[in-house]
């Protein structure tokens, strides 16, 4: 059977790591988290106090970090592994979530995630979630879709998973926390969160969680079945 290259992008917290990670194991399909990588480079800059402002410090931060996925058997998912450690808890904290975006907007970061994604996915069978996949990291991906979804229920939903890991956070300083996110993802100079054209945006604010899923994967097959 045909492999092809899925990129979903769209706005933080409207479900597409979930999604993603659902078609991917629908396909067996490898999945890729590229927000994860992205935190994962913001943790380290914040653990080692990098000044986002000095290409250098960037830059010499940049060859410092090895990220990686590995299968965790008893969370059933793949967890982010920078340098040899698991950081897959810390890196969704709300700390990490507010920095996220600035240094995801540094050029030299970006390059370089980049060009790890792009070699991940060069032998197709690939389901990539982000902001950029289909505009800069996939551009001639089979299969692009973007989503989104009303800030409250982005919110409350993220609300639900870090009061799960013990986080008791305001459900309108997430609200705030998000809307500053799409803003700076929508309206930085380098690889801005946009929808492009051929994309296939799917609003998840009223549907349940399956039928997201499900609504991708009659769209993947599809492609599929052309390519």
């Amino acid at each position: 059977m045909n492999k092809i290259n899925i990129a979903i992008d769209g706005l933080s917290g409207c479900g597409k790591s979930s999604t993603a990670k659902s078609v991917a194991k629908s396909l067996h399909y490898k999945f890729i988290d590229t927000g994860a990588m992205y935190r994962a480079v913001t943790l380290y800059f914040l653990q080692q106090k990098v000044d986002l402002s000095s290409a250098e410090s960037v830059g010499k931060a940049l060859g410092e970090i090895s990220i990686d996925f590995a299968f965790n058997p008893e969370s059933q998912k793949n967890e982010t592994i920078l340098n040899e450690q698991n950081v897959e808890n810390e890196i969704r904290k709300m700390y990490v979530s507010e920095n996220v975006s600035a240094t995801s907007a540094i050029k030299a970061v970006r390059i370089a995630m980049v060009a790890q994604q792009q070699e991940m996915g060069k032998d197709k069978g690939v389901v990539m979630d982000g902001r950029d996949i289909g505009s800069v990291v996939f551009p001639d991906a089979e299969l692009k879709v973007y989503m989104t979804a009303s800030s409250e229920v982005r919110a409350k939903r993220r609300q639900e998973e870090l009061t799960l890991k013990g986080e008791d956070v305001d459900l309108q300083e997430i609200i705030e926390n998000l809307e500053s996110r799409d803003h700076q993802d929508s309206t930085r100079k380098e690889s801005p969160l946009i929808k492009v054209a051929d994309a296939v945006e799917i609003d998840t604010s009223e549907l349940r969680f399956e039928d997201q899923v499900q609504k991708v994967l009659d769209l993947a097959k599809d492609r599929i079945a052309k390519a």
